[in-house]
């Protein structure tokens, strides 16, 4: 693998063709998709409950500007924003990246 590790917002991803990624449009929206229905997750409540079949569970730490899911048979924790409108693709990556071929992020016109 070649490309440029750049490391935004706390977290590390590898970029293939920087160049390429510096001159498209870095305003394109994205989106979650849910791979085994093909879902697009819109809303909390979709997310929600398609975490919940995949053993997640919220987790309530008293923080109310974060909306928190926690699996129990592991030591990792979703944390989210309360906003809906705040949920961007760092969050969706680490949805993806936590749950291994069931999500994936797209350009919201693929």
């Amino acid at each position: 693998m070649s490309g440029v590790w750049v490391f935004n917002k706390g977290v590390y991803r590898l970029v293939e063709n920087p160049q390429a990624e510096a001159s498209s449009n870095s305003s394109r929206r994205k989106v979650l998709v849910h791979l085994p229905t093909g879902e697009v997750v819109n809303s909390y409540e979709s997310l929600e409950r398609i975490l919940r079949g995949l053993g997640w569970e919220r987790y309530f730490m008293g923080d109310p500007d974060l909306y928190q899911f926690h699996k129990q048979s592991s030591i990792d924790l979703i944390s989210l924003p309360r906003q809906f409108s705040r949920f961007n693709s760092v969050h969706m990556y680490d949805i993806v990246v936590k749950n291994p071929n069931t999500f994936h992020v797209r350009d919201m016109s693929s």
